[in-house]
């Protein structure tokens, strides 16, 4: 691919999301002043925090000319919260950062190196990163090395529709996105609880994904966080991936890609019967059918989330 499309430095915009995240704040706030980029737009949302983490960003702002404010004055979530922002921001490649999360210095540098040798389709640059506790101590990697000398769970680059369907693979704080990708998708749906795995299924039909061997990102895990809160019994998650794969079967188009999709129909469909979410086992098993083949497995799954009516 041409560089030329590009201006030497293309301007990255991150979109700093807050909500609630004032312990982590001003550790992920100075992970962004510590880029070695020189070419960043900053928007610092906060999402009708409570815990003081306003007066952070405020501060923060105050001494950065290049940093932009976005305060919400009632919480309306993650997707709407980083759409708000995307309209507003200017820059080719797009980073949504998660403000309880940190970024290593050469994270900006390595993934816009990696989309400028690139083909042009490629809509997302991610990586590997550490986990980190709430009190910051390591918990590994989210690729880790196995004994053939590859990497679990295995990454993915170029075309990876299926293997978004099948698997999760990617870890999300550490994607890099081009503008172009997410404009054309309208950015992301605003009636979804969480955005990762229907960015990703929409994103991967049209546009390549490629995976960069660094470590870019820390990613902190604490029970506040909204993967933590996944399949808890009154969390709209659940029904959140049940829109995503209702558009997963219209994108399909091979025998393949609906194989790929009936593996996450039946991973989501146990999730779905272990924590008593039988309404929605309902729908995952009538999504099973409607993408084709059965087994007996299947059928007897459906049959106990009929059992039970919730």
């Amino acid at each position: 691919m041409s560089q030329s499309s590009f201006s030497a430095t293309p301007l990255v915009s991150i979109v700093a999301l807050c909500h609630n995240h004032a312990p982590f704040l001003r550790q992920a706030l100075d992970s962004i002043l510590a880029q070695t980029y020189p070419h960043l737009e900053v928007w610092l949302v906060d999402d009708a925090s409570t815990d003081g983490s306003l007066a952070i960003l405020q501060e923060y702002a105050a001494t950065q000319r290049n940093w932009r404010t976005l305060f919400l004055p009632e919480n309306v979530g993650n997707c709407r919260a980083f759409n708000a922002a995307f309209r507003l921001c200017r820059g080719e490649f797009i980073i949504d950062f998660a403000t309880d999360d940190v970024l290593l210095p050469e994270r900006v540098s390595q993934q816009v190196a990696a989309f400028l040798a690139a083909d042009e389709r490629v809509g997302v640059v991610y990586s590997n990163c550490e986990l980190i506790g709430e009190d910051g101590h390591s918990l590994g990697l989210h690729h880790r090395s196995n004994v053939t000398g590859g990497l679990q769970p295995a990454p993915a680059s170029g075309w990876v529709f299926a293997e978004v369907l099948r698997r999760y693979f990617i870890s999300t704080p550490t994607m890099m996105m081009r503008r172009t990708c997410l404009a054309e998708l309208g950015g992301y749906d605003e009636q979804l609880t969480y955005e990762d795995f229907d960015f990703w299924v929409r994103a991967s039909r049209s546009w390549q994904f490629e995976y960069l061997n660094k470590v870019t990102t820390q990613k902190r895990k604490h029970p506040r966080s909204m993967s933590a809160r996944a399949y808890r019994r009154h969390d709209p998650y659940l029904d959140s991936t049940i829109r995503v794969c209702r558009k997963a079967l219209a994108l399909c188009q091979t025998p393949a890609e609906r194989q790929a999709l009936a593996v996450r129909l039946r991973w989501e469909l146990r999730q779905a019967l272990r924590h008593r979410h039988f309404r929605q086992g309902r729908e995952l098993f009538r999504l099973l059918q409607a993408n084709g083949e059965t087994s007996f497995t299947d059928h007897l799954m459906g049959l106990l989330s009929r059992l039970i009516v919730s």
